[in-house]
């Protein structure tokens, strides 16, 4: 048997990829275009492993993906897919239309052209299943209640709009074209192998680097953060049993703000790798202006997903930081290498 993922070089995608092997048998065809952050390194493990079997190349590419389908006979296609940093969206947006919006459109399309000329029984069995954001949702004030899968989509920055055309695509394909499929909208994901731009590990690498610590506006930002493997176990298990056409939220439930998830960091910090001169690493912290159309709080209500699937998060928000603050304090060079770009020597010289 053998799955499609696509994205699978990315921060999610990768750690999916490598818990899916750890516990199955199954084949799985890794699609990745390796934009900036996507790394290979992160799956040097698997070099070698038959299982494995990657393939560079884009959502977008319909002739590429049309072959891999037909070549492979995947059970499921899953899309990690996505151009996904807020700030790069405001920036450079028209990577996300392209990525987010048309990528996935086409991908879409070559998978209902597989899928319907499948066998009943395989087509029957067969799933899409897409991996959004609870950003479509848009932002929560203080006391609002947390966003249910039932809440109306008000995206608020180009990345999150870009995902939430990409959701209604794969629901209308759903309803459209009888497409066999499944979304989940996750929270704010952090743990092993994120690209360092993100919040969590940018503070790790710049407080070990001596740098500041930028922190948006009064640091008051609210997310609910999501271990990235107790993610992956959910993605797993709505691919296992999910209702089609059904969406699932996927969260932590541990909402944090944004300076609080700082202050972790910088103890945790002080504790495993202390400095020299005995002060914290919270004297790094500097303030700078927020983004534009920051949104103020999100928060995922899970509750669908623990009801019909019996699914919870492994992973306290304290034991899952710790875990993330340990890796990176154990893999400098890992780190060391995605921001060098030294992986992408590594990846002509693994995939030559």
């Amino acid at each position: 048997m053998t799955i499609l993922v696509t994205g699978a070089a990315g921060f999610i995608g990768a750690n999916f990829v490598l818990d899916w092997l750890a516990l199955s048998q199954e084949t799985v065809i890794n699609l990745d275009k390796l934009t900036y952050a996507g790394n290979l390194e992160t799956l040097s493990s698997l070099q070698g492993d038959a299982r494995h079997i990657f393939v560079q190349g884009d959502i977008g590419d319909a002739e590429l993906v049309s072959r891999l389908l037909a070549e492979h006979q995947p059970r499921a296609v899953l899309n990690f897919a996505a151009e996904s940093h807020v700030d790069r969206s405001i920036h450079g947006p028209g990577d996300f239309i392209e990525t987010n919006i048309v990528g996935t459109f086409r991908l879409l399309e070559s998978v209902r052209g597989y899928w319907s000329a499948l066998p009943e029984q395989e087509k029957s069995a067969f799933r899409f299943l897409h991996v959004s954001t609870d950003e479509v949702y848009g932002s929560l004030s203080k006391d609002d209640p947390a966003f249910a899968e039932t809440n109306r989509y008000e995206p608020n920055s180009p990345y999150s709009a870009s995902k939430a055309a990409s959701d209604h695509l794969v629901r209308a394909w759903h309803h459209t074209y009888g497409l066999p499929v499944l979304t989940t909208n996750c929270s704010n994901n952090y743990g092993p192998y994120h690209f360092p731009e993100k919040l969590i590990p940018l503070m790790i690498v710049n407080a070990l680097a001596g740098k500041p610590l930028p922190v948006y506006g009064d640091g008051m930002q609210i997310r609910d953060w999501l271990y990235v493997k107790d993610h992956c176990s959910a993605i797993r298990r709505v691919l296992e049993a999910g209702r089609l056409g059904e969406t699932y939220n996927v969260g932590g439930w541990n909402e944090k703000p944004n300076i609080e998830i700082v202050n972790t960091v910088c103890k945790l910090l002080d504790e495993l790798r202390p400095k020299a001169d005995g002060s914290s690493y919270a004297t790094q912290i500097t303030y700078v202006t927020d983004r534009p159309g920051h949104d103020r709080r999100y928060a995922i209500d899970a509750r669908k997903l623990e009801a019909e699937l019996g699914w919870k998060p492994a992973e306290t928000f304290e034991s899952g930081i710790r875990k993330t603050v340990e890796w990176y304090l154990a893999n400098p060079q890992w780190v060391s290498n995605v921001q060098s770009g030294a992986y992408r020597d590594w990846v002509s010289k693994q995939y030559a």
